[in-house]
């Protein structure tokens, strides 16, 4: 079905179609990524179980790709997979010349490299980059996209080009061992879930704006409650996983992410994230491989959009509020903004 409106809406709240069967214009079918069904998963109780299982999906990955590679930021998840990987093999970390928002990414991954013996490769950000790639991910994707997808992009094409015939991430960590610790803070009612989770309200940007909380009702419990544990595993695994499939397909990349073949045996100890200690198996795992420094925070994939759209004034079409607040959103919302703008230049 053929639904501008509402596709706009749910990418400004979501950053995906969350429809399957909505589409922007004729012709423009999107897909979304289904996460592995738990019961084909491998569960996992301690540090050391991981350890293991990672380690056998590399033993099996070697024995059919000669060439493996890895986006390498400055963050637990991708440190512990870049310790599976052989010497000399290619690590790729985001940069973004005039800015500060990747230090702490370009510091750590050369540790990791150095410690590991593997080729590191900065791949620089910027504005030029989002305006050149962006289409080109846009238009595999048939919608708007995340700001990462670009950047990804960007750097499976290089990858490509030093001969890698297989790239890996650390993704699905986050979602898998409770390192959503914003989210995971405490028990939400629905109003302030539907609030906190919602990225950008379409009734503040749009001029046509749809009402989205018809996602989150599944998810309500009790009258004022709400599921949000199951709408985390649901939605945003969707949202967050489709975009690296469309950055690695549109570049066709293969990318493999030895985390999402895990689960956790044991209930996730929410006392435990909620009292500063997100993802601890995770960490624990991190300390055994690089006993040598700290357990460093979480750090979500930065992405230079504070600085590149620090004074851009916002949308000109029709679709878009001429009285949006631009100095009260963040870099990431100007982003959505100016994506969804220049697909729907592209489709028209």
């Amino acid at each position: 079905m053929i639904d501008k409106d509402f596709c706009l809406s749910s990418y400004i709240a979501f950053r995906y179609i969350w429809k399957d069967d909505m589409e922007f214009a004729e012709g423009m079918e999107h897909d979304l990524i289904k996460p592995l069904d738990i019961n084909e998963r491998i569960p996992v109780v301690t540090a050391e179980d991981i350890d293991r299982e990672i380690q056998k999906q590399f033993d099996e990955l070697y024995r059919n790709y000669t060439n493996i590679g890895i986006l390498l930021s400055g963050g637990m998840d991708s440190a512990i997979l870049a310790s599976y990987l052989k010497p000399g093999s290619h690590a790729y970390t985001f940069t973004a010349t005039g800015t500060s928002v990747f230090n702490a990414d370009e510091e750590r991954a050369a540790h990791y490299c150095k410690k590991f013996g593997l080729k590191h490769h900065f791949v620089n950000i910027s504005f030029d980059d989002y305006k050149e790639l962006t289409p080109i991910v846009m238009e595999n994707k048939c919608a708007p996209v995340h700001s990462i997808e670009p950047q990804i992009y960007k750097a499976a094409m290089m990858a490509r080009a030093d001969g890698v015939d297989l790239m890996i991430v650390g993704e699905s960590s986050d979602l898998i061992f409770g390192g959503m610790d914003k989210l995971l803070a405490k028990d939400w009612q629905f109003d302030e879930f539907v609030k906190r989770y919602t990225f950008l309200d379409p009734q503040l940007v749009l001029t046509h704006p749809i009402d989205m909380t018809e996602l989150f009702e599944k998810y309500r419990q009790d009258g004022d409650k709400i599921d949000f544990m199951t709408f985390m595993d649901e939605v945003f695994s969707i949202e967050s996983s489709s975009s690296y499939l469309n950055a690695f397909e549109t570049a066709v990349m293969p990318y493999y992410d030895p985390y999402a073949q895990l689960i956790m045996k044991e209930p996730l100890d929410l006392s435990r994230v909620r009292n500063g200690e997100p993802k601890y198996l995770i960490r624990a795992l991190y300390a055994m491989k690089y006993p040598e420094i700290p357990v460093p925070d979480k750090i979500p994939m930065p992405r230079p959009v504070d600085m590149i759209f620090k004074d851009w004034e916002g949308p000109k079409r029709p679709e878009f509020r001429q009285d949006i607040p631009m100095d009260q959103l963040t870099g990431n919302q100007k982003w959505q903004l100016w994506c969804a703008e220049q697909f729907l230049d592209m489709i028209d």
